[in-house]
C-alpha cells in the first residue's frame, strides 16, 4: 500500500519557524482538499488547518505551515462571522443544499409567514443555545463519524450542545418565490456553531421547514476574509496548474507567526533575563494581563505564549529559547 504522494519541492521562502496563510475557499472541495493545495503549491507536508468548512460553504479558512502548525491550537479563533442564506419552505437531510430533500412545506403555509414571524424566530435563535448538530456532520459517534453512520442507512440522534449566537440578522428583504422564501442573514456564532442547524431550527420554529443554500465564513477571530487568498486560481474540480505566479501569490501572502500572534493576542514585553528564563521553561514575575498573552523580547522576538499564575508568569507555548 503507498502513501500519499510527496509535495513537490520548490524553493520557496518561508518566515521563520513558517506562519499562516489565510485562505478564500471555494465551493466545491473540502477543507482537507485545500490543504492538500497548499501542500502541493508550496512543496510542503507540514500543513494544517483550524476550523473545517463544508464543501458548500467557501470563505475564510486559517491555515497554518511549518512549525506555526502547532500554533493552531493555542490561536484565539474561537468567535467566527458568516453571511448566509436561508431557504424557508423545504427541509433535507443535511440542513443544507448538498442533502436530499425530505419535506416541503404547503406553499399556502410558507406564504403566510410573515416578516414579524420571521424576526421573531430568528430572535430566539439568538444568545446563549442547547443546539442539536445535523446528522451529517463529522461528529464522532461510537468511533464513527455521523456522516458515514447517516451514509449508512442509520439514524443518527446528536446530543445537544452548548453555543453561543451574539448576534442573528437579516441583511436584507425576505425574497418570496415558488420555491419558498429566501433570506439572507449574517451569524456571529462560537466554535461548534452549525449554521445550517440554525437554518433547521428556525425553519422548524415557523412550521415550514428550511435549509441552507449559501454560506460564507467572513471572518474567524481577528482574521477576515478581505485578507485571504485564493490557492486554485481556477475551479477546484479541474485540478488547475500550479504556476510560477501563484506560487508567488500564496508564498507572498504567509503571515509570519510572529505576527499572526501579535493579532490574536495581547502584547507583553519582557527584558533579556525573563526571555531566557521564559523561553527555558522557567517563570517569570506577572505581567497582569487577563488569559494568554504573547511574551516578545525587546528586539521584536516572539518567545512564547504565556499566562498569569499568581504572581508569576508561566509559558504556555514555548516558541524560542534565547541563549
Amino acid at each position: 500500500m503507498t502513501g500519499p504522494a510527496r509535495p513537490e519541492r520548490r524553493s520557496v521562502q518561508l518566515p521563520p519557524g513558517g506562519g499562516l496563510l489565510l485562505v478564500d475557499k471555494p465551493a466545491g472541495c473540502t477543507s482537507h482538499d485545500v490543504v492538500g493545495r497548499v501542500r502541493r503549491v508550496l512543496g510542503l507536508r507540514r500543513v494544517g488547518h483550524a476550523g473545517t468548512l463544508d464543501p458548500m460553504a467557501t470563505g475564510l479558512l486559517v491555515i497554518a505551515v511549518d512549525r506555526a502548525t502547532k500554533l493552531l491550537g493555542h490561536l484565539a479563533l474561537t468567535d467566527k462571522t458568516y453571511l448566509a442564506t436561508i431557504r424557508l419552505g423545504i427541509s433535507t437531510d443535511s440542513d443544507d443544499a448538498d442533502g436530499d430533500v425530505v419535506a416541503t412545506a404547503d406553499p399556502a403555509r410558507v406564504a403566510a409567514v410573515d416578516d414579524r414571524q420571521l424576526e421573531d424566530g430568528i430572535a430566539a435563535l439568538t444568545g446563549e443555545l442547547m443546539q442539536v448538530p445535523s446528522a451529517v456532520s463529522a461528529i464522532k459517534v461510537d468511533g464513527r463519524r455521523a456522516y458515514d453512520r447517516v451514509r449508512a442507512g442509520e439514524q443518527v440522534a446528536l446530543a445537544a450542545r452548548p453555543v453561543t449566537v451574539s448576534r442573528f440578522a437579516r441583511t436584507g428583504p425576505a425574497r418570496r418565490g415558488p420555491a419558498g422564501i429566501d433570506v439572507d442573514v449574517v451569524v456571529d456564532a462560537s466554535t461548534g456553531t452549525y449554521v445550517r442547524s440554525l437554518a433547521r431550527d428556525l425553519g422548524a420554529a415557523l412550521g415550514v421547514g428550511g435549509h441552507l443554500t449559501a454560506l460564507r465564513r467572513t471572518r474567524v477571530g481577528p482574521f477576515t476574509v478581505a485578507d485571504a487568498v485564493d490557492v486554485y486560481a481556477g475551479p477546484p474540480a479541474e485540478r488547475p496548474a500550479v504556476t510560477d505566479a501563484l506560487v508567488a501569490a500564496v508564498s507572498g501572502a504567509l503571515l509570519p507567526a510572529a505576527d499572526a500572534v501579535r493579532r490574536a493576542f495581547p502584547v507583553h514585553t519582557v527584558d533579556d533575563r525573563q526571555a531566557v528564563d521564559l523561553g527555558h521553561g522557567r517563570r517569570i514575575p506577572a505581567a497582569g494581563l487577563p488569559g494568554t498573552y504573547a511574551a516578545f523580547d525587546r528586539s521584536g522576538a516572539l518567545i512564547a505564549l504565556a499566562c498569569d499564575d499568581g504572581a508569576q508568569a508561566r509559558s504556555v507555548f514555548g516558541w524560542h529559547s534565547p541563549a
